[in-house]
């Protein structure tokens, strides 16, 4: 199960690779951007942390690292611009998604003992 787990992981991280640094045109939309943010890298910073729990806090940081590259990463692209407001959104998500399935670990880890 855990290798299913971080399979979708790594799978996340590179469609975040792929959408952020994708030409404007070529990104889907879903909902508003900052909402498609949060929830992709919620959703990042839950599986990264879940896969990794006993290093949970340098898989937070690994997440924020990922956000903040990629933000950097659009000031490279023709169509994208970086924004801090946009790593916030980011990062924060990306933390609490994280927080998310730290505790949830250590809730099953309390329940198993």
């Amino acid at each position: 199960m855990l290798t299913v787990i971080r399979l979708m992981a790594w799978i996340v991280a590179l469609g975040l690779v792929a959408v952020t640094l994708s030409p404007i045109e070529a990104r889907p939309v879903l909902t508003s951007p900052n909402l498609e943010r949060a929830g992709a890298y919620g959703l990042f910073g839950f599986l990264l942390v879940l896969s990794y729990t006993r290093r949970w806090g340098l898989a937070l940081v690994a997440a924020i690292v990922l956000a903040g590259a990629l933000e950097a990463a659009q000031g490279l692209t023709v169509s994208r611009h970086g924004r801090l407001f946009d790593f916030l959104v980011k990062g924060s998500a990306a933390v609490a998604g994280g927080l998310c399935a730290q505790a949830l670990h250590w809730v099953f880890a309390r329940r198993s003992a």
